[in-house]
């Protein structure tokens, strides 16, 4: 394994990045913040992999099976593809704000094993919202609801690169988050969702409407997850893995939300 001090290469970067953040099997060869750097930056590659393999299940449940079943089948295949990681994150943290303790206690909360009240309400509504934006997506095309499952995925890999900023501390010692937090320079987070948004602009050209609405809910995702992140930090003091985990649920989330009310 290198060193901590040297420059990780892209390829060293994806490799933790798959190796992390799904459960496709790579060889992760280095684990170091410089490596994690690199991987919380390309995060929205693995977005692509995991969001063209979900929109492939929807869309072929959709041909026989309707737009609500695709909706439910995509969203389950996202969370097969990365072991419930982020929605997990999500619950935790749910449960660590929920609680009102002060931050070293909510950061224990956390922790624990088990999912509180606020947890199992987030989720609920978190997953019905997705299921329920879904379902609207292959309602109208196959082709729109696999857009929508693209972008929900790719922006919530955005999100980590946002939740990784330099300026961004570690909650805690120890742990996914005190391994990337602090890595990502501004610049990378930037053109990495720049990046993304281009690509969906040019995924969505058969439909006119879609070259916008597509980078639309993208950038509205994201920044949903930024104003998440700003209220972690003020919370916790910085950034775990369950929070990077809750920000990328919230800018899937927010993407679908924005592309129903977008048409």
């Amino acid at each position: 394994m290198a060193g901590g001090g040297e420059r990780a290469t892209w390829g060293e970067g994806l490799r933790f990045a798959f190796g992390t953040l799904s459960v496709l099997r790579v060889r992760v060869e280095r684990w170091d913040r410089a490596a994690g750097g690199r991987a919380m930056t390309a995060a929205p590659v693995v977005g692509v992999v995991l969001g063209g393999i979900a929109s492939g299940v929807g869309s072929l449940v959709a041909g026989r099976a309707g737009g609500l079943l695709a909706a439910v089948a995509a969203v389950g295949a996202l969370a097969a593809l990365t072991r419930g990681l982020h929605l997990d994150g999500l619950a935790d943290v749910a449960d660590g704000l929920g609680s009102g303790k002060p931050a070293e206690d909510a950061l224990r909360i956390m922790k624990q094993s088990d999912i509180g009240p606020f947890g199992v309400l987030t989720l609920l509504l978190v997953l019905l919202a997705q299921v329920a934006a879904l379902a609207g997506q292959f309602g109208h095309s196959v082709p729109r609801g696999a857009l929508a499952v693209l972008a929900s995925a790719v922006a919530a890999r955005c999100a980590l690169a946002w939740g990784c900023l330099r300026s961004v501390p570690a909650a805690r010692p120890g742990g996914l988050g005190a391994m990337v937090a602090g890595t990502v320079p501004p610049v990378g987070a930037a053109a990495g969702t720049a990046l993304a948004a281009l690509a969906l602009a040019a995924g969505g050209s058969f439909d006119g409407w879609s070259v916008l609405r597509l980078p639309l809910a993208v950038v509205f995702g994201v920044g949903c997850a930024r104003l998440l992140l700003g209220r972690c930090e003020r919370r916790f003091g910085g950034i775990t893995g369950d929070v990077l985990g809750a920000m990328a649920e919230t800018a899937a989330t927010g993407t679908l939300f924005a592309l129903a009310l977008l048409g």
